[in-house]
Parts: structure tokens; C-alpha cells; sequence
């Protein structure tokens, strides 16, 4: 069976399946190929799982915390087969969302493994059969999987990357995390509210190194104040990993090993690309590092095949990958899109306080050489956040000297994934530090720091 399309996507993650709505919307014939579920990691084994276990780990702290709020909740017990079934279910409504997204426009569905023939796209359906689609134009959205590390191989019972760890059947009473970015930290954060004594060894100086420094030594602080051991510094030893009553492995520090010892191991240090068996090899499309490489428009040296989400690096976000999905579509289609800035990427990290950011730290703005100036206001002057009862954390601005022009901001505290946007809007609209400021916010809200934060640029906040 051969099947004729302007545009066929190997891939129906967040990158694949949002792109071939934006395709059908204009008027492309499209289909998507889909190994395994429409949603992909992000749906099944990525954002979508953990901020649902993140979200189950908040409300059982609130509720331990209830009777500060004069509300009696004796006796609170966590129920880890029921965290894990809403889990299931919010990830079941999602989609079968998509689903009906998909038939809504008219775009055909391969459940199968693609690869790439000339121009075409070879299928081999999960029923085994096989089916040949005839395209114009393919798109690679295979994503990515866990990056491991040579001798902590994973055997899901005592070393497991987050794909095992969404698995889980029950919590485990310890955890040596190995890897502080943002999947590690988010899984520290939910495994401690849960009640697991937790232990990030990271490699960097700091946890969340891709973060602005003030941030990341906030996070520590607060994460460490739950009662999270954080090591920095740290290069884990895989060499001396020993299984048996849990597991134990060393790590060097300052020259000297340290031994670290938990119920189960989980290893969290990147994502590395999709892109074995997909044909690759018999094409001109070039590797770096194993990602594909593209131009602003996700075109690979093939000029009929596209490329976009984690497998050509980058930011490895499931809203990137569907913006550059976005951009390849409308440049199939001969739209003239606007290339991706990074700069106006929003980044956020669901742990335990919230972080968030857009555009440049400050040590960055300083590297690139702008005359930097900087505002600060803490949630704990914010009467919302009291009310809340989380207080924790504050919102910094970076900018540039003279012109006032936001550079970057950097959020931590409560519902900062939220707030982000009006950050990344001023970046956007190329906004100064001011007309944030003279932005009348609500009160009381939590976005009431953005603009005292904006004020504090020049030292007028009002309420600190």
C-alpha cells in the first residue's frame, strides 16, 4: 500500500503532532508516524507524568501543613497507588485529546517505526505489516530517551533513570540522585515531599548550573532546608556501584572518594537523540554529537527533510519543539517564518520552590558585554505569597545600563511557571525595565513582585 502526502512526521511528541496541526491548518496533506503513543515522552515519560506526581507531592505537604491554616486534617497518609492512577488518568485525557485533535484535521496516523527512503517514508506498523508513504517534504521529531552513564547501568530495580521512576510501584525509603539539573531536582523535590530522603550529587559547582547564579543558590538553600543533602563538586564513580541490601556508590570530592549509600539509585545527567534505525545513514544529513543538524529554518542538508525538538539539541523543551515545528511547516509552506530566538524561550523547573527564567543571567549579560544593572524583590514582602503561606524565593531582573532594555529574568518561589510569560512578553515587545514598572498590578497577587523587582532596577521599590 503506497500513500501520497505534502508532508509525513516521523515523530508525534509534542514537536511532531502540534507541527501537523499547524501543517493541516494550511492545507497540507500530512500524516505522522508514531512508534509508540501520540504525545510521546512528554505525554508518557516526561512533563506531563512528573508534574503529575508533583502536584500529588504538593498536596500531601499542604495538607500536613493544613492546620496552620486552622484546618484539622489529623492523621494524613499517602496513598502511592492512587497518586500513580491519576497519574495514568491525566495522561489517558491528554491523549485521547490528541486523538481527536489528529481526526479533527484530517491527519492520517501510522501506529509503527518510520525510516527515511527516498522521498518517502518506509513504515513497519506494530501489526508488522508494512506500508510505504510517498511525501514531498519529511520532518524528524523523534525526541530523545535518558542519557546513562557507563557502569550504573539501568536495571530498573536499583539504578533507574525518570522512565523507571515514573514506573514505580512504591516509594523507596532512600534515593542517591546523580545529576542535579532540572530532572534531577524535580525529582528530589517530589520524592522528599513524599517523604524519601533524597541526595543529589552533582558534578557542577552548583545545582541547576544552566540557571542564574542567585537562583541556584537559593534553590539550594531552600531544598537543603527540606532536608535534601546536596553534594557539588561531585564526579560519581560508577566503577565502585555495589547492589545488594540497596546500593551504595562513591564519589570523588576534593580528591577524596565518599562513599554514598540508598534503597535505589537514579541517574539523571541529559537526554541523548532518536536517531538510530531511522535511515540516517543514507542520506546526506550531518551528526554532532549524534544530534542533527539544521539551519534556522530545521532543514538538514537534505532540503526536503526537516528536523526539530530534542534531536537536534538545543533547548530540549517540549514548547521549543513545537515552535520549531511550527517555524519548519510554515517554511514548507512557503510562509517566510521568523527564526527561533532563544533569548525568548521561557525555561521553568516544577520543583519545590518553583523556578523560572527567560533571556540572560547576569554573568551571561556580562560575558556578552552589556553594562548590567540588576533588580531584586523577595515574595516575603508580598502579601499574596503570605497569604498563600510560601514565601520563599524572589524575582530578579537583569538589565541593560542606559537603555533600560530587559535582558533577562529569574523567578524563584511560588507559581513562578506561571508569571514567567509577562517576562518573556517584554522581551518580546523589547520592553524597558520600566514599562514593567509602570505596569499596574493587581494586589494582592504574586505578580505584584515582578513590578516591585522592576522598581528595584532603580532602588525605588516600595515595599522593602
Amino acid at each position: 500500500m503506497v500513500q501520497e502526502y505534502d508532508v509525513v512526521f516521523i515523530g508525534g511528541g509534542p514537536g511532531g503532532y502540534v507541527a501537523a496541526i499547524r501543517a493541516s491548518q494550511l492545507g497540507l496533506k500530512t500524516a505522522v508516524v508514531e512508534k509508540a503513543k501520540l504525545g510521546g515522552t512528554c505525554l508518557h515519560a516526561g512533563c506531563i507524568p512528573s508534574k503529575a506526581l508533583l502536584r500529588s507531592a504538593e498536596i500531601y505537604t499542604n495538607t500536613k501543613k493544613a492546620e496552620e491554616f486552622g484546618v484539622i486534617a489529623p492523621e494524613v497518609s499517602l496513598d502511592f497507588t492512587k497518586v500513580q492512577a491519576r497519574k495514568e488518568e491525566t495522561q489517558n485525557r491528554l491523549f485521547n485529546g490528541i486523538g481527536h485533535l489528529m481526526k479533527k484535521g484530517n491527519i492520517d496516523v501510522y501506529d509503527g517505526f518510520g525510516s527515511l527512503k527516498a522521498n518517502s517514508v518506509s513504515v513497519k506498523l506494530n501489526n508488522d505489516e508494512e506500508v510505504l508513504l510517498n511525501t514531498k517534504n519529511v520532518i524528524i521529531a523523534t525526541g530523545s530517551r535518558p542519557r546513562t552513564l557507563p557502569g550504573l547501568e539501568i536495571d530498573g530495580q536499583y539504578v533507574m533513570t525518570s522512565d523507571e521512576a515514573l514506573q514505580m510501584e512504591s516509594l523507596p525509603e532512600s534515593i542517591i540522585i546523580v545529576g542535579g539539573g532540572v530532572i534531577g531536582i524535580e525529582w528530589a523535590s517530589l520524592l522528599n515531599d513524599f517523604g524519601t530522603k533524597v541526595t543529589v550529587i552533582e558534578f557542577a559547582d552548583r545545582i541547576l548550573p544552566t540557571e542564574d547564579k542567585d537562583v541556584s543558590k537559593e534553590v539550594q538553600r531552600l531544598l537543603k532546608k527540606k532536608g535534601i543533602k546536596i553534594v557539588t563538586n561531585a564526579k560519581v564513580l560508577p566503577e565502585t556501584l555495589e547492589k545488594g541490601d540497596g546500593v551504595s556508590v562513591k564519589a570523588e570530592q576534593k580528591g577524596k572518594e565518599v562513599s554514598y549509600s540508598a534503597d535505589k539509585v537514579l541517574v539523571s545527567v541529559g537526554r541523548q537523540p532518536l536517531v538510530e534505525g531511522i535511515g540516517i545513514e543514507d542520506t546526506a544529513i550531518e551528526l554532532n554529537r549524534g544530534f542533527i543538524q539544521t539551519n534556522e529554518f530545521y532543514q538538514t542538508n537534505e532540503p526536503n527533510i526537516y528536523a526539530i525538538g530534542d534531536v537536534i539539541g538545543g533547548l530540549q523543551l517540549a514548547h521549543v519543539a513545537s515552535h520549531e515545528g511550527i517555524i519548519a511547516v510554515e517554511h514548507i509552506a512557503g510562509k517566510n517564518p521568523s527564526p527561533l530566538d532563544p533569548a525568548l524561550v521561557s525555561k521553568c523547573v516544577y520543583s519545590s520552590p518553583e523556578v523560572a527564567s527567560v533571556g540572560l543571567t547576569e554573568d551571561q549579560a556580562k560575558e556578552k558585554g552589556y553594562a548590567v544593572k540588576t533588580g531584586k524583590f523577595p515574595f516575603r514582602a508580598i502579601g499574596k505569597a503570605l497569604v498563600l503561606g510560601d514565601s520563599d524565593g524572589f524575582v530578579k531582573f537583569v538589565v541593560e545600563e542606559g537603555t533600560n532594555k530587559l535582558l533577562g529574568a529569574h523567578m524563584v518561589g511560588p507559581h513562578v511557571t506561571d508569571m514567567i510569560t509577562e517576562a518573556a512578553l517584554a522581551q518580546v515587545l523589547n520592553a524597558t525595565s520600566m514599562d514593567i514598572a509602570n505596569t499596574i498590578h493587581p494586589h494582592p497577587a504574586l505578580s505584584e513582585a515582578i513590578g516591585e523587582a522592576a522598581l528595584a532596577v532603580e532602588g525605588i521599590e516600595l515595599h522593602a
